[in-house]
């Protein structure tokens, strides 16, 4: 039995997206893994799919659809893993591969055409990156996320001299956005999202950072 042709656009424009509404979340906060990727693996997903389910029905002998798919669950991993960075005793990206990975599960689920259970998941995870992340840094330990801008020359090396001299303390950054409006020719501000390890004060890591050759200010930002 062949797939007609409408039913195929739909399933792969639909695993597009909803893996694309994923991404965009994780666009908006700068991971690592963002639109184009997720859009790329729910695709992908869902093709690989649609070919385990229906790409070698001619062939005269027994075939399991569900092999080529559990190959996507398991290989998506590496593409995760690729995500995932350390900086000094902390782990970030983790979130990220993990939404990879659901959205491969949303893609397998669209490839099958069980159109509800991708949309359902796609909703799930839209609220659990966006909601939760909000009531992680609202409810639990408020205090522990901090915002910055750090207005430093704009000197090769300069960013990862601040990232080195964070993680040396064991500040996790989760967020990093450079702005160069509002400063001097030359300087860049850096706007960081950070969260302090517990019992660490605010004013120990914006004088480590003040420290830095070329940085000129350090201030916070609300949240």
């Amino acid at each position: 039995m062949s797939i007609p042709a409408l039913t195929l656009v739909s399933r792969l424009t639909l695993a597009c997206i909803l893996g694309g509404a994923i991404g965009l979340q994780r666009e908006g906060l700068n991971r690592p893994a963002g639109f184009r990727t997720h859009v790329l693996v729910a695709l992908g997903s869902a093709l690989i799919m649609l070919l385990s389910m229906y790409g070698f029905q001619e062939f005269d002998q027994p075939y399991d659809p569900g092999r080529l798919a559990a190959q996507v669950v398991s290989g998506v991993g590496f593409l995760g893993a690729g995500t995932i960075m350390r900086e000094g005793a902390s782990i970030r990206g983790l979130t990220t591969a993990a939404s990879l990975w659901v959205v491969a599960g949303i893609g397998l689920a669209s490839g099958a055409g069980l159109y509800l259970s991708a949309i359902v998941a796609t909703i799930l995870v839209y609220l659990t990156l966006g909601v939760f992340f909000h009531l992680e840094r609202g409810w639990i330990n408020p205090s522990s996320y901090v915002k910055m801008a750090v207005v430093t020359q704009d000197q090769p090396g300069q960013l990862g001299r601040i990232g080195a001299s964070l993680g040396g303390k064991n500040i996790s950054v989760r967020n990093i956005t450079i702005d160069r409006a509002d400063v001097a020719a030359g300087y860049i501000q850096v706007h960081l999202e950070l969260k302090l390890p517990k019992g660490m004060a605010l004013a120990e890591a914006m004088a480590d950072l003040a420290a830095l050759p070329d940085v000129e200010t350090v201030c916070e930002l609300d949240k």
